[in-house]
């Protein structure tokens, strides 16, 4: 049975959780390749300096719980972070890279199309998008996942670690904008914090910072997503 607090007895301000959507860092993609879910895609050298300072800048954070994709850059972009708050990291799908019928081809930041005429009817309707994993399905999920890490780590942080596509669309449902857009104006750069802030369940704010900005001009294109 729940007591009711005593007449004029403080009431406790309902606890702030910040919840930080980390992108990983540079890919090793040499072919350029729009590799997507493909297993195998790894941290270049240059991507795991960006872990590294992702990592440094969040090291007196109050972080209590880092999540991850399921996919190998993410995994290896969670490691340091997960490390330096000595944690472990919890694997969710729910933060895995869109699905994208492109995967495979080398179309990697939105070159070479044209060597692949019969895949350009998948480019017809932007909207849903027609080439892969609906816009609003991406939101759900992160959606879902964004409030799990908020539970679980309440009046603390948590880092979940994901890819640029699922980081911008919740980014836009959450600001009330568009979820249809121009991929090459994501304000979302490798090992980029977005970042959310509640108080209790109510959303507070959202921020954007680039602990990695030192090394962005050293990133090879292709070698995002």
């Amino acid at each position: 049975m729940t007591t009711a607090p005593e007449a004029g007895a403080p009431v406790a301000d309902p606890p702030r959780t910040v919840v930080h959507l980390l992108r990983h860092g540079e890919v090793h993609n040499p072919h350029r390749l729009l590799y997507g879910r493909l297993p195998g895609y790894h941290l270049s050298e240059l991507g795991r300096r960006m872990a590294d300072l992702a990592a440094e800048h969040l090291g007196d954070h109050d972080v209590v719980h880092v999540v991850s994709s399921p996919l190998e850059r993410a995994r290896e972009t969670a490691a340091p972070v997960a490390e330096s708050h000595g944690l472990e990291v919890t694997v969710d799908d729910r933060v895995t890279e869109a699905l994208n019928k492109f995967e495979g081809l080398e179309v990697a930041g939105g070159r070479g199309f044209l060597r692949h005429p019969t895949k350009l009817p998948l480019t017809l309707n932007p909207f849903r998008p027609s080439w892969g994993e609906p816009y609003t399905q991406i939101v759900e999920r992160m959606r879902r996942a964004i409030v799990s890490a908020r539970e679980v780590a309440r009046g603390h942080e948590a880092v979940i670690v994901s890819h640029q596509a699922p980081i911008w669309m919740i980014r836009l449902a959450t600001e009330g904008r568009p979820l249809v857009h121009n991929p090459t104006r994501r304000e979302c750069s490798l090992a980029s914090l977005t970042s959310f802030t509640f108080i209790g369940d109510e959303l507070l704010s959202l921020s954007y910072s680039e602990p990695a900005a030192s090394l962005l001009d050293q990133a090879q294109p292709g070698a995002g997503a």
